[in-house]
């Protein structure tokens, strides 16, 4: 596959997977045998079933989730996705207690593919910013 067309399943996963709640196309855009370095040990364990339950996860979490691509940079077999987050926080994120409050945040994954599916995820987020609008005290 192309790197053109690399980059666009990774776009789809923030935008169609994420955004719009597209669980359905897990399936099509995520190899079986995914390693989601997100779920630490488990990854290569639970495999595609287990990048479902990252995903199903961000939902729980955010509520009215929004996953925005800012930029792409790509290279063989791998996209580099600088991407934004946000929404309102409903579940536990990052040690963090439910707040209810809407925060923006400003992660980098690094995704892998293999025939046009994902077969690799790690992304890096921007931990300390997310946890400090959560944390800020009210006005």
């Amino acid at each position: 596959m192309s790197t053109e067309s690399n980059k666009a399943v990774a776009r789809r996963l923030y935008e169609e997977v994420i955004t719009n709640h597209r669980p359905e196309l897990v399936d099509e855009i995520v190899a079986e045998d995914v390693v989601d370095e997100t779920l630490g040990a488990d990854a290569v364990a639970l495999a595609r079933e287990g990048f479902r339950q990252h995903v199903e996860g961000v939902w729980a979490t955010v509520k009215d989730v929004k996953a925005s691509v800012l930029d792409t940079v790509a290279e063989d077999d791998r996209v580099v996705v600088f991407w934004r987050i946000e929404g309102v926080q409903q579940g536990p994120l990052f040690g963090v207690p439910p707040t209810g409050r809407h925060f923006v945040g400003h992660s980098i994954s690094t995704i892998t593919f293999r025939d046009g599916k994902i077969v690799r995820y790690r992304v890096l987020p921007d931990r300390l910013g997310i946890q400090s609008q959560l944390l800020e005290p009210r006005a």
